[in-house]
């Protein structure tokens, strides 16, 4: 099954964005190819430029004491564990002083680096780190892979309590969906959200082997699905018929 996920406001859109370049980086920085360590640097650059907002740390502080507010609203019940709540309310315990003990925007301190920005100044440019233009970045990328990884992880540790904060809320808010089986009638898909209830993600599986391509557009109020196909002009096409997938929403 392919996984489709669809956020129903900017917050929820930047975390994913994120969560999908440290998703890249721990990809990127265990291989030994100087071009993999090239592109897990771009990857930490385009991380310190989403993170960059002044107000990126701070959502993600305040989501993580709502949440733990909600999940101490559980205790006393006796259908809940104990020992799990304790447990998740510990792992957002953690999330919150590591990046409350980290001081200034997330990555503020590699910008003071001087060599990585100007790396940074060039990688943007087509061609612009070539080794006549940055012949000390080329001598990095000789350096023995065990090196380049190790520099790889000493950059990146600013990032860790960022990575960790919005994995563990992404985690949460995915789990607090139920899957339903729905069909779409002639390709098409359409269902009003109830009031009083805010959701944030849209989880849609569907089959590969069925080829087809979701196209998702929604609000607090509705959503849309309609079910594509790519045709051999390389064009998406509605695809017509009457299909099944998996949908979840999340709140």
């Amino acid at each position: 099954m392919i996984l489709y996920e669809y956020p129903f406001n900017e917050r929820i859109r930047t975390y994913l964005r994120l969560e999908h370049l440290f998703d890249r980086m721990a990809e990127l920085v265990p291989r030994a190819h100087p071009l993999d360590h090239h592109f897990a640097i771009q990857t930490i650059f385009e991380i310190m430029d989403v993170a960059a907002r002044a107000d990126m740390k701070s959502d993600v502080l305040k989501d993580i004491e709502r949440h733990k507010q909600q999940l101490n609203g559980y205790r006393g019940n006796p259908a809940i564990s104990e020992k799990a709540l304790d447990a998740v309310i510990g792992q957002l315990d953690d999330c919150f002083q590591q990046l409350t003990q980290a001081t200034g925007k997330t990555g503020q301190g590699l910008t003071e680096n001087d060599w990585l920005m100007s790396i940074r100044s060039r990688i943007s440019i087509p061609g612009g780190t070539c080794e006549f233009d940055l012949p000390s970045y080329y001598h990095w990328q000789h350096k023995d892979p065990a090196a380049r990884q190790a520099d790889l992880d000493r950059w990146s540790l600013s990032l860790a309590p960022l990575a960790q904060g919005v994995g563990m809320l992404l985690k949460l808010l995915r789990d607090s969906g139920v899957p339903q089986k729905v069909v779409a009638p002639g390709g098409q898909f359409q269902q009003n959200l109830p009031q009083g209830r805010t959701f944030q993600l849209l989880r849609l599986k569907l089959d590969p082997a069925s080829g087809l391509i979701p196209e998702i557009s929604g609000n607090r109020l509705m959503f849309s699905v309609r079910l594509m196909r790519q045709g051999e002009d390389d064009r998406l096409h509605a695809a017509g018929e009457d299909a099944a997938f998996e949908l979840t929403l999340c709140a």
